[in-house]
């Protein structure tokens, strides 16, 4: 069925985590005929990003995380949610969306709210195993939850769930040639490729793993891709270079999909699309969950991955770096272990998930033009 265009606020900002799989969505929307306004945070990171997407109009909502209700932060938070309501009402009555998705965080509360009280069909979409607090208050606004982890439909027991995955950003496109993607990173095509990722903003506990381990994986005839975020990087380069190990370390790469192309398995952290990456592109993994997260989120997101055989659970104030480079090694150099884990790293999480998201979309805006 092909729906008439409409348009369509996504609410997206305040970390990557949020904003790229509202993109992915966004793109996909556009692609189909639909317009899209984005609302993002005031945070620098929604600013910079959006720059390299110049089709779309975004607007910036003063929204902050909710503190604790003791804190006398919790009064700028009242305030700046009621500013944030006042301007999603007032952009609605100019853009007259037809349907409102929020991807997360605090910064979607606000047009969700004001979606619904326009009667609008509304949308959250959760990517983690464990719902964040804005998603758990957001939720009781929305016509229905969209899910990146089945597990986390139990949060949500009196809500319409459905199981979507994580929007993966869409530049990630599809595998590259092994070969080509090692050549962009000037590493031999005959060597196991251990790549390395914390996430955009970097993993120090990660970073000094690696760097433990660096002088019991030096006779491992294997290769390394390290991101390490802006800090870490010299220090890697040069700690590879000292045990002699073939490397290309960086703060940042901007083209994922060669590394992930490359890789034969990943060290990374347990965000959640990380983790729809990993799915994307099934690849075997250890991951080692940001040990600050909330609520412990990404062991919870790892624990999926684990119980799947996709994953090894690495714990970062457990980690020994015997153990822990034992079990690269051990995982680079046993073929048919790595091919079992990519497999289930592929099936894990449902495919296409930002066309699960627009189709979903379209759905309830058809069904509400008819009502």
């Amino acid at each position: 069925m092909t729906t008439p265009p409409f348009r369509a606020v996504i609410a997206c900002g305040g970390t990557g985590g949020h904003l790229f799989p509202g993109l992915a969505v966004a793109e996909t929307l556009k692609e189909r005929g639909h317009e899209v306004l984005l609302f993002v945070s005031e945070k620098e990171i929604d600013t910079v990003a959006l720059k390299g997407h110049p089709e779309f109009r975004f607007e910036k909502l003063p929204s902050v995380g909710m503190p604790s209700m003791l804190s006398p932060a919790f009064v700028r938070f009242l305030r700046r949610s009621y500013e944030s309501l006042g301007y999603c009402r007032a952009t609605y009555r100019k853009f007259r969306p037809s349907v409102v998705l929020g991807m997360g965080g605090f910064t979607a509360t606000a047009p969700i709210i004001a979606g619904r009280q326009l009667k609008l069909p509304t949308f959250i979409h959760e990517s983690n195993a464990i719902p964040g607090r804005a998603n758990k208050f957001t939720a009781r606004f929305a016509t229905r939850v969209l899910l990146g982890f089945k597990a986390c439909a139990t949060h949500f027991p009196k809500r319409d769930c459905v199981v979507t995955g994580t929007p993966v950003r869409r530049n990630l496109g599809s595998p590259l040639d092994r070969t080509a993607a090692l050549a962009a990173f000037r590493l031999e095509p005959g060597r196991p490729t251990l790549l390395v990722m914390g996430g955009s903003q970097g993993a120090s506990g990660i970073n000094q793993t690696l760097f433990k381990c660096a002088p019991l994986l030096k006779n491992q005839n294997l290769q390394i891709i390290h991101f390490t975020g802006e800090r870490d990087d010299r220090l890697a380069a040069a700690n590879y270079q000292r045990e002699e190990i073939p490397h290309y370390v960086a703060p940042f790469h901007h083209r994922m999909e060669e590394a992930l192309s490359a890789a034969d398995l990943v060290i990374s952290r347990a965000g959640a699309a990380s983790l729809s990456e990993l799915s994307q592109f099934g690849l075997a993994s250890i991951l080692i969950p940001y040990p600050f997260a909330t609520d412990d989120h990404q062991t919870f997101n790892a624990k999926v991955f684990v119980e799947a055989g996709a994953a090894e659970l690495q714990p970062e104030q457990s980690i020994a770096p015997d153990s822990f480079a034992a079990l690269v090694s051990n995982l680079l150099t046993n073929d048919r272990r790595r091919e079992q884990m990519s497999a289930a790293a592929r099936v894990i999480l449902p495919r296409n998930a930002a066309g699960n998201v627009a189709d979903e979309i379209e759905w309830a805006v058809a069904k509400n033009a008819a009502a």
